[in-house]
């Protein structure tokens, strides 16, 4: 059986770190698949408006992508200058096909600037259809008697308390058909030895997704989460050490990372009328890395 180019792709990563969270894709060697040129839009999500927070890079590029292919309008939000060439980038692949983009650089740790957040979203779009809880940090500590109650605070209120704000502000501009779509992971169902307080953020995502769902389910908002397994984002060099970012994935059942284009369709899937008997679920993209444990 020939290789596909996902397999080939991760044979060439080498080790590599990045000295800054939440890390650069424009720096990664090679560069992520954010863009499966297979992937045919049919018109799933037109006229609708997106969301996507850390939507300059890895996951939230890919998603971005697949949403304009499928007629989105979409705001990409994400935290620091040092993404900008990143955030540059993803606003031109969305117009390339025909959406129209925003960028917006903001830290959604605090709930006035998830407020300015969506108002400034619904303003330019008009109003909000989608939004994609997707931006998190992650800091490996072996040891818990090393998590600071710095480190655990920082985790916490980008990975959560971001999330619960924005969700907040954006169900007051959202109505039946909306969706609201969090990125959880494999770890708030396995477990991680070295990332204790990131799964705690995951689990505390997955069981915010359950409840909020039956919270608004008579308003015809359906919410529910992504649990990517190790995905090559900038996130990964970012926080491991170059041994383990060339190993990254190599514990799955499919023996490789995946690519963050293999996540999209997962993100178009719940923000279209597709899955409209869908509610507080989890789709696994994880390599088989949660059923297989």
């Amino acid at each position: 059986m020939s290789k596909d180019k996902y397999e080939i792709i991760d044979e060439q990563v080498p080790g590599q770190t990045q000295d800054q969270q939440p890390g650069v894709e424009a720096e990664m060697n090679p560069a992520p698949i954010y863009d499966d040129e297979n992937y045919k839009g049919s018109g799933k999500l037109k006229g609708k408006s997106a969301l996507i927070t850390g939507g300059d890079s890895g996951i939230g590029r890919a998603v971005a992508v697949a949403y304009a292919k499928e007629g989105a309008n979409v705001a990409i939000a994400y935290l620091g200058e040092q993404e900008d060439t990143d955030a540059d980038k993803t606003v031109k692949l969305i117009e390339e096909y025909g959406g129209k983009a925003l960028k917006i650089r903001i830290d959604i740790s605090e709930e006035e600037h998830c407020e300015q957040l969506i108002d400034e979203v619904v303003d330019k779009f008009g109003g909000l259809n989608i939004l994609v809880n997707n931006a998190g940090k992650q800091f490996p500590q072996n040891d818990i008697s090393l998590i600071t109650a710095d480190q655990l605070r920082e985790t916490f209120d980008t990975n959560f308390f971001g999330l619960f704000y924005l969700t907040k502000a954006a169900v007051h501009h959202m109505t039946d058909g909306d969706a609201i779509i969090n990125t959880s992971s494999v770890t708030a169902y396995n477990g991680s030895p070295g990332l204790i307080d990131y799964s705690a953020t995951k689990g505390a995502i997955t069981s915010f997704t359950r409840s909020l769902a039956l919270n608004l389910a008579e308003k015809g908002i359906r919410v529910n989460a992504v649990a990517p397994g190790p995905i090559w984002t900038p996130l990964i060099p970012a926080t491991f050490d170059a041994k383990k970012v060339e190993q990254h994935g190599e514990d799955t059942p499919v023996k490789r990372r995946g690519q963050p284009a293999e996540n999209a369709p997962a993100y178009v899937f719940l923000a279209s009328s597709d899955s409209s008997y869908m509610t507080g679920q989890t789709i696994h993209v994880d390599g088989g890395g949660f059923v297989g444990s």
